[in-house]
């Protein structure tokens, strides 16, 4: 593997799309999968309203467009994705509406503290902010200068929040997103290699992974980070994800591969993904969740869809019959499954088929 260029997408998109298991969705701009998926989604018809300058264009296919984020607040689903768009659900996914949001660029990934209170990150190095669970939402931070992403994005509460990104980025908040510092240099990451995940680990500290199996963790929640020397896989890793057990985590990524420690990274073991008469799985994994009955949920490209009961010691998985490509997932109340990717939202049965199908 070898680092990519933000200039990249450019180029891409003009080349045939031919690998299935090409690397994160999330962090689309800086490699080929990019076109792959923004070619796939669907086009937007004519603004239902002359949209304000800067400010997301509304349209009704915004559900059917790329999105590469979903969570469920307790009390209302979001998503985010291409062209700025952010999208909520009262009604467990049945229908959806657009949030007015001050960008048309990509969002990448959100996180809510509580039904009120959530983030999203983006492209342009862009940070929004929602006080009303996602109705409205107003921009707290970018840097134009940095011509890259930010991946992810993680709080602790109300004031205390980390976002991390393409080239290295670190950033803190302390005062709820007032105000924003670039604290990469905590981290010994001297070639910028990107960062594109970072997660809590119960009882423990977080955790990020990013390109060429890099990790890091930190014990006392941010202020210090050091590097996992004991790597269990040298190619980029796309996630990782706290499970409801002390000190346990996983990490996945590339060609299927996906690997779990109970001691914060000190030991991994690899786990063992293989589909239906097709032996190991070789599509690349991009987002994962912990449901609230403490099960676990991960998806990818080729429609893949993967569940675990046992904290993450094994997983049942399916390959969706339309292949299309996953970035994020969570759960309804009732156990059914949002999925999101290309073609938009899905609703699924609890183990990701088709509901009807399972």
């Amino acid at each position: 593997m070898r680092r990519t260029q933000s200039g990249l997408a450019s180029t891409v998109a003009r080349k045939p799309a031919l690998r299935v298991h090409s690397p994160l969705a999330k962090a689309l701009s800086l490699c080929s999968v990019l076109s792959i998926l923004v070619l796939a989604a669907a086009p937007l018809q004519a603004e239902t309203s002359a949209p304000e300058a800067g400010y997301a264009i509304e349209s009704p296919k915004a559900v059917h467009s790329l999105l590469l984020d979903v969570v469920n607040t307790g009390e209302r689903l979001v998503a985010v994705g291409d062209r700025g768009h952010v999208l909520y659900s009262d009604d467990q996914g049945q229908s959806w509406q657009q949030a007015k949001v001050p960008t048309r660029q990509m969002l990448t990934s959100l996180f809510f503290v509580d039904a009120q209170h959530g983030w999203v990150v983006g492209h342009d190095a862009q940070i929004l902010a929602t006080t009303d669970g996602g109705k409205t939402w107003t921009k707290q931070f970018e840097d134009l200068e940095r011509e890259a992403p930010l991946l992810d994005i993680w709080f602790k509460d109300l004031e205390t929040g980390y976002a991390v990104g393409a080239y290295g980025a670190l950033l803190e908040t302390t005062d709820g997103g007032a105000n924003w510092e670039d604290v990469s240099d905590r981290l010994d990451n001297e070639d910028a290699y990107h960062l594109n995940a970072i997660t809590a680990v119960k009882d423990t500290g977080l955790f990020i992974v990013g390109e060429l199996g890099g990790m890091f963790r930190s014990r006392d929640w941010g202020q210090t980070w050091e590097a996992v020397e004991d790597k269990p896989y040298e190619g980029s890793l796309f996630g990782a994800l706290g499970t409801d057990e002390a000190g346990t985590l996983l990490v996945y990524g590339l060609r299927g591969h996906l690997f779990r420690s109970t001691d914060f990274g000190d030991s991994w073991q690899q786990i063992s993904l293989n589909t239906p008469n097709n032996g190991p799985l070789e599509f690349g994994l991009a987002d994962g969740t912990l449901l609230r009955d403490g099960s676990v949920a991960v998806v990818g490209h080729g429609g893949t869809v993967l569940r675990s009961t046992d904290h993450g010691q094994s997983f049942s998985l399916i390959n969706r019959p339309d292949r299309l490509s996953l970035a994020g997932v969570t759960a309804l109340d009732n156990g059914n499954l949002i999925l999101v990717g290309q073609g938009g939202v899905h609703l699924a049965a609890s183990t990701g088929a088709d509901l009807g199908q399972q």
